[in-house]
């Protein structure tokens, strides 16, 4: 999501932070499935972090997307770190990122798998997904042969509206301030994915996760 720093934080909107009731958590996992996802609920995250360890391949081409549900769920650790997988960021953790731009590019575009999340989860079956650079966009949209985005239960939200709402007031702000710390810089919603169907069977898993984590 870059422009030039500054310490004004950007209004935040809370009430997007807590996680939904049964009632509309079952409502997105019905319309996810009849969108042709794959689906599944855990409780919680160290429920959701044991599951894609056992679902994810460990003889295929792992991406995993800049995510803080995965960075503080130890998903991403897990799968760049471990060695129990093929790693694309560990295969690549001594390049010239830079010098080799169009090879990461390629690289990370089509893995064979991407472990990543969205921001918000609508009701009525969509994932979206805000970025600055659309580095994650690729994979998410058809690069990747398969895709298992792990979702806290906050990002669930009634509608199309509601979700880009909540990116605008939630994320964003969220992923501006995680930016600055990390980078030095601020952030930018410049692209926006909106997945309404996966089209080819057993591509896209949802991982729903009955507690709030990431932004």
């Amino acid at each position: 999501m870059t422009e030039s720093i500054t310490s004004e934080p950007l209004p935040l909107d809370d009430s997007y932070g807590s996680p939904v009731s049964a009632a509309s958590l079952d409502r997105a996992v019905e319309a996810l499935t009849a969108n042709g996802f794959t689906v599944r609920t855990v409780d919680t995250v160290e429920d959701a972090r044991r599951l894609v360890n056992e679902i994810l391949p460990t003889d295929k081409a792992v991406f995993t997307s800049t995510s803080e549900t995965l960075r503080l769920s130890g998903i991403a650790e897990d799968i760049d770190g471990s060695g129990r997988f093929v790693s694309v960021r560990a295969g690549q953790a001594d390049w010239d990122l830079r010098a080799r731009y169009d090879e990461v590019r390629r690289t990370r575009s089509a893995p064979d798998v991407v472990v990543g999340s969205v921001h918000a989860v609508t009701e009525d079956g969509r994932l979206v997904t805000a970025s600055a650079s659309g580095s994650q966009l690729a994979p998410y949209s058809s690069g990747a042969a398969s895709a298992v985005w792990v979702v806290g239960a906050q990002k669930i939200v009634p509608d199309l509206e509601s979700a880009l709402r909540r990116i605008e007031s939630y994320s964003y702000p969220k992923e501006d301030a995680r930016a600055q710390q990390a980078y030095g810089q601020r952030s930018v919603v410049a692209k926006i994915l909106i997945t309404s169907r996966e089209i080819v069977p057993g591509r896209g898993t949802v991982v729903l996760v009955r507690e709030a984590i990431g932004f």
